[in-house]
């Protein structure tokens, strides 16, 4: 079990440099994006899943491992467990005192997460981007942005396979005299708009940087619009399905709009 995931490269650029505030938000990012399997006491039934539950002096704690091989590291032999998201576990648990102990004992980024911080990772997730209208009146190249968004947009689309063909970081003036940078999808499906919109604010609040630095708009490729983007803006290409995939069940937490129920 050498080689080092996503959450081992955030947690170790979190412990080097424990006073980066910058640091400390990307692990979390990389905690709540990451599916996670949560060690149970027995299998799941429908929605309804039962964790295995640790008390210690800080607190009472549910144990998550970023790889099936790891838990089984650490329970010593196969053992149920269930498959969420880290934004999913984050709603899960909050409001119940329960805390996150994760990949305890396996691994590099062994750590004991508690309520309070679960509890401000779910109310940071929770936070919608606000909903305005106006005009472009340019499209110009993006300027003066910080790496540290470029490369967490980049992250953060490279999860949302198919919601759009692609996306371009511009900046812009409106009609209205107001100016900034815009982030536009292009040809984004059919009821895809908000979790791209709150993926593009997620990257900016993990990257530390003001919620208004970055207005969200959408696009179809037939738009005017659209031909000034590829002309002036920085493209992400959003990952494509390479087939259709159909799903015959529903697996406990695959819903993120309803979370498992703890027993």
């Amino acid at each position: 079990m050498s080689d080092q995931t996503p959450l081992d490269h955030a947690h170790a650029a979190m412990e080097t440099a424990t006073e980066d505030d910058a640091a400390r938000l990307k692990f979390f990012e990389r905690l709540a994006d990451s599916e996670l399997f949560l060690l149970l006491t027995e299998e799941a039934r429908d929605e309804n899943i039962s964790p295995e539950m640790f008390e210690v002096a800080d607190g009472r704690f549910v144990l998550v491992f970023d790889r099936e091989d790891r838990l089984t590291a650490f329970t010593g032999q196969p053992s149920p467990y269930a498959a969420l998201s880290g934004r999913v576990l984050a709603q899960m648990l909050a409001g119940q005192g329960v805390g996150l102990g994760v990949n305890l004992e396996v691994a590099p980024s062994s750590i004991l997460i508690p309520a309070e911080a679960i509890a401000w990772l779910h109310d940071t997730l929770g936070n919608a981007p606000d909903e305005v209208e106006a005009r472009v009146d340019e499209v110009l190249p993006p300027a003066g942005l910080p790496e540290v968004l470029i490369t967490a947009l980049d992250q953060k689309l490279a999860t949302a396979t198919g919601l759009a063909a692609s996306a371009y970081l511009v900046g812009v003036t409106y009609d209205d005299g107001g100016r900034g940078h815009m982030l536009a999808f292009v040809d984004a499906i059919d009821g895809a708009q908000a979790a791209l919109a709150k993926a593009a604010s997620e990257a900016l609040t993990f990257s530390g940087i003001e919620a208004g630095a970055m207005d969200v708009a959408f696009f179809s490729a037939s738009d005017p619009v659209a031909a000034k983007l590829a002309v002036a803006g920085l493209r992400f290409d959003l990952p494509q399905p390479s087939a259709p995939q159909i799903d015959l069940h529903t697996a406990p937490g695959s819903n993120p709009d309803k979370p498992p129920i703890l027993r």
